[in-house]
């Protein structure tokens, strides 16, 4: 009964290992393009297609030339933004550029007061529901703020969009940024407005406390409800730029579904598990045999 029982389960092992793994990927990007958002004083996006059809041999060809500001968009800030002496675009980590998804949600209080920033309150509030932000983690403010893109007046909540005094949305409170680098280990922190300081900032301490801790900012991320406020993995794919203050990021996130042998669903920490089990098993067969 017992080696019957073993013949079983690892029949089932072989089974999860034999499927795959469904991954949903998110885009969490807006596009860039002429209608990209850009911090006042930036110079224009610029555009050019350099060639768009047949060559004189009869082969299609597409090339393009593309200027832009590194700030613009979905982007990443490095550390060396707004501190000295820290990262710049090209040596920041590639491992400090993934981290599980931490999604605050503040959309209901970001509705009622367009100055709103995220409070120590709401980090525990987001781990009261779904326990200690994990290691490493990317965490993100969700103001709803995504919905306004590209419509630049919507978005710096302003006609004047010249001048960033006049300019009204939520970001994060610099004492809610010095609990989560005193408190937490963190890799990015980000937002779904042009700024991680909030529109009405004077003197841009979340930039500066962020810079100076070495941790970059994600600024103009895109699509947020359509992924968990827990579970997600997130990538911040930014352009390696060197000696760059930040640069344009293709972001997203992965969240995993199931294991499509069995239909059955599995957070991250358990699909890792079986991975390392599927490894193992074959292992274990090999020696078994060897000692036969």
């Amino acid at each position: 009964m017992r080696q019957h029982t073993h013949v079983l389960f690892v029949s089932v092992l072989l089974g999860i290992c034999g499927g795959s793994l469904d991954f949903k990927v998110v885009d969490l990007t807006h596009d860039h393009s002429n209608t990209t958002i850009y911090w006042p004083g930036s110079p224009e996006y610029n555009f050019t297609i350099l060639s768009r059809g047949k060559t004189a041999g009869g082969i299609w060809l597409e090339m393009n030339y593309f200027g832009t500001a590194e700030h613009a968009g979905t982007h990443l800030d490095s550390p060396a933004h707004f501190y000295k002496d820290r990262n710049r675009t090209h040596n920041v980590p590639l491992e400090n550029l993934i981290g599980p998804g931490v999604i605050i949600n503040v959309k209901n209080k970001a509705a009622m007061n367009a100055d709103y920033q995220v409070s120590i309150d709401d980090l525990k509030q987001w781990e009261s529901m779904y326990n200690k932000i994990p290691e490493n983690a990317i965490v993100i403010m969700n103001s709803g703020w995504h919905e306004h893109y590209p419509n630049a007046s919507l978005v710096f909540n302003t006609d004047s969009l010249t001048d960033p005094s006049t300019f009204h949305f939520p970001g994060w409170h610099e004492d809610t940024i010095e609990w989560l680098i005193s408190e937490r280990s963190v890799n990015v922190v980000g937002v779904d407005t042009p700024s991680t300081d909030f529109g009405q900032t004077q003197n841009f301490a979340v930039h500066i406390s962020l810079g100076k801790a070495n941790i970059s900012g994600a600024e103009n991320v895109a699509n947020l409800d359509a992924i968990p406020e827990s579970g997600s993995m997130i990538f911040v794919a930014v352009t390696k730029i060197y000696d760059g203050s930040g640069g344009p990021a293709r972001i997203f996130a992965t969240i995993p579904l199931r294991v499509t042998s069995f239909g059955w669903t599995y957070g991250p920490s358990f699909v890792l598990f079986l991975s390392a089990l599927c490894v193992l098993i074959p292992v274990i067969a090999h020696l078994r045999q060897r000692a036969r």
